[in-house]
């Protein structure tokens, strides 16, 4: 039910949020929301379009005379609406990298210094958002860890203005 009533407490709450800013901080809100829904469906269309149908595909290559896959609709549906969502949140990960550098909160030298950490902490996360196989975390690390340098990009021409 919270997700069918979602669109209008968004609504409500932006239409709140939106009278106490001025024009200016209005501009900088709408240009974060609007990429943020960019990129969360991004993550779920590259999810469902591409990383889904392979999921699928490698669960169906066991399969032999003795073993036979036996999918529900329920558990295909399950599975395809947590890995949207996990797609949809990790597709996050450049707005995430320029929000941290450009606030000051981490600089841009101490960043790409960690790229290694980085790469180990994507692939974890992926390891805990998708089944536990190679493949798919795989599909979700690369992703995300290409839109953690893309991230980076941002933030070094915001960085050099």
């Amino acid at each position: 039910m919270n997700i069918v009533c979602s669109p209008c407490i968004a609504w409500n709450l932006w239409k709140f949020v939106l009278s106490g800013l001025y024009e200016n901080e209005r501009r900088f809100v709408r240009s974060i929301v609007w990429m943020t829904c960019g990129l969360f469906i991004a993550g779920v269309v590259f999810c469902l379009g591409i990383c889904f149908p392979l999921l699928v595909k490698f669960g169906m290559s066991f399969q032999s005379k003795t073993l036979q896959p036996i999918f529900g609709v329920s558990n295909i549906v399950t599975l395809a609406l947590w890995l949207s969502l996990a797609f949809g949140c990790m597709f996050q990960f450049p707005l995430v990298t320029y929000a941290l550098i450009r606030a000051d909160i981490v600089y841009y030298e101490t960043v790409c210094h960690a790229r290694p950490y980085v790469v180990v902490g994507i692939l974890v996360l992926a390891a805990l958002l998708t089944p536990p196989d190679i493949v798919s975390q795989l599909i979700l690390g690369v992703p995300t860890y290409l839109l953690f340098e893309a991230g980076l990009l941002a933030a070094r021409k915001f960085k050099k203005r």
